[in-house]
């Protein structure tokens, strides 16, 4: 069986998700998704949903930055729910990144961010509960909070079917036919979808899927994990969401009584992204609950919840790839988000359409995420080594 489409989207994660929405709002008729299961399984099903603009590196700060605005937004902008409750979110720093950590800041005021760099009097205030005597300097972004990550992919699917997108769930794309240096289709188990234009957006089945076309990019499968605390209501019925670089360990609320708990730099590289332990390790749970009750003690005192892993696609830089291939017309890669991927996923969207129909993004220079840099060594250089901020 044979059908056409103008583009064809492989992978239907948050990333997939919003380039489809993006794509068929900027009137493209016949665009289709392909995902092997359902929405949001994968990486997205286990994200952390952490909405904040701090980073190291000023192309992450902007696309965070404008995509807050929709994820705060949503049902005026796409349509739906993100799920988005504002928290406000606290950044911590040691002597040994505070003179990185107030540049950036700087930066962040550069571009737009509403934060500042706050005394501990005030932090206090915002932070009730935090022990803050070793902390050389700490911003608050007040806007930040978290959102609903599967939700948010499949509210994007959802408005992409009423612009006349098509969603094949349980549909696992075999292979891309290219002929003559162009994208002629690509190839399901049932079907071949004639097609000019196609976007992996695979995340930690990227690697494998691209390899089969001649494409070698340094991604890794990683497994990183997240725990749920019970908190002591009656001392701590609320905080901010965080983000603490001298212990290394990020927080938020979750709903009404649980905090979520992770840290980006514990992490095992997974061969197989359909084979890996679903939860936590002891080991984990204990030094990650042991970082966070350094940071707000009575969190000592609080019940463990549940827990989970998930996978991050990696790349050496920490920085995504979103980039056409070169010598394929026709071909582009969305996918190594390290671990940042949710928050900036309403841009991703944006800026994939605008490379795909424009022949380059516009509201913000994507070059720094073109896949030529691993070749060319002209990696992104982050200023902490808190891999969650840079």
């Amino acid at each position: 069986m044979s059908m056409k489409a103008d583009a064809v989207i492989i992978g239907g994660g948050v990333m997939g998700c919003s380039i489809l929405y993006n794509l068929a709002a900027r009137g493209l008729k016949k665009v289709v998704l392909l995902e092997r299961d359902l929405l949001g399984s994968g990486s997205t099903g286990r994200s952390s949903g952490v909405v904040r603009m701090h980073y190291s590196n000023e192309i992450h700060a902007r696309m965070a930055w404008l995509s807050l605005e929709v994820l705060r937004d949503f049902d005026q902008i796409v349509g739906g729910d993100s799920g988005f409750v504002q928290t406000g979110f606290v950044i911590i720093s040691g002597e040994a990144d505070v003179e990185a950590f107030r540049a950036n800041v700087a930066m962040h005021q550069t571009v737009g961010i509403q934060t500042s760099i706050i005394s501990r009097e005030d932090a206090k205030e915002v932070a009730p509960g935090f022990y803050l005597d070793d902390c050389a300097a700490i911003a608050y972004e007040p806007q930040s909070g978290y959102a609903d990550p599967s939700g948010t992919a499949s509210a994007y699917a959802r408005r992409a079917r009423d612009l006349g997108a098509t969603v094949q769930l349980q549909t696992p794309a075999i292979g891309i036919e290219v002929t003559g240096g162009h994208v002629v289709a690509v190839q399901t188990a049932d079907e071949r979808i004639e097609t000019p234009m196609a976007v992996v957006a695979t995340g930690p089945w990227s690697r494998r899927f691209l390899l089969q076309h001649g494409v070698d990019l340094p991604l890794e499968a990683t497994r990183h994990e997240v725990i749920h605390l019970k908190r002591p209501m009656e001392r701590l019925p609320y905080h901010p969401g965080g983000g603490d670089i001298d212990r290394l360990v990020y927080f938020r609320p979750e709903g009404s009584d649980l905090t979520l708990v992770g840290n980006g730099n514990i992490e095992e590289p997974v061969e197989d992204p359909e084979v890996y332990a679903p939860r936590p390790s002891q080991s984990f749970i204990q030094e990650v609950w042991s970082r966070l009750a350094h940071r707000i003690p009575v969190m000592e005192d609080a019940e463990y919840s549940t827990g989970y892993a998930g996978l991050y696609t990696s790349t050496p830089d920490s920085h995504p790839i979103m980039d056409r291939v070169e010598g394929t017309d026709g071909l582009y890669i969305c996918t190594g988000f390290s671990g940042h991927g949710f928050k900036l996923s309403p841009m991703v969207g944006v800026l994939m359409s605008e490379l795909m129909l424009d022949g380059k993004a516009t509201t913000i220079d994507i070059s720094p995420l073109r896949m030529s840099r691993f070749r060319e060594g002209d990696l992104n250089r982050p200023s902490y080594g808190f891999r969650v901020l840079v």
